[in-house]
């Protein structure tokens, strides 16, 4: 099973979903990864009704990290903000469909870490304590 979803993050990082820019963005963050180079930004245009209607991602880095950015960006596009801002630490894993480990975790999670402060128009300290608060990073 878990070479399958190795398969599937393969495909994620040779063709990624969404990956580009938006003209008409109204939210946006970058974010990297010191330890390894990992960078990820995203875009979204998200409408009066409160919808992401359009979501791209750019960056470069490794496969986890990349590949998570494209499955994230197919899974919040079309969808209402206020449900994609619950996505959390468990649900990218359970995306990704392989585990992951320790050293590659910020990887895996530097997409989600993007768009949570993209979404929540949040700086490095208020994400931090809104992961405390949440505690489910």
């Amino acid at each position: 099973m878990h070479d399958f979803y190795r398969e599937i993050i393969l495909e994620h990082y040779r063709n990624p979903s969404y990956k580009g820019t938006l003209e008409n963005s109204s939210h946006d963050h970058c974010e990297d990864n010191p330890l390894c180079g990992d960078e990820i930004c995203i875009q979204l245009y998200i409408n009066q009704a409160d919808v992401i209607e359009e979501a791209r991602f750019t960056g470069h880095g490794c496969a986890i990290s990349q590949a998570s950015a494209s499955m994230l960006m197919e899974k919040i596009n079309g969808q209402s903000l206020s449900e994609m801002k619950k996505l959390n630490r468990d649900d990218m894993l359970e995306m990704l469909g392989i585990p992951i480990s320790a050293t590659r975790m910020k990887c895996a999670m530097l997409a989600l870490k993007v768009f949570k402060m993209c979404a929540y128009g949040l700086d490095n300290v208020e994400l931090h304590q809104l992961e405390e608060e949440e505690d489910d990073w």
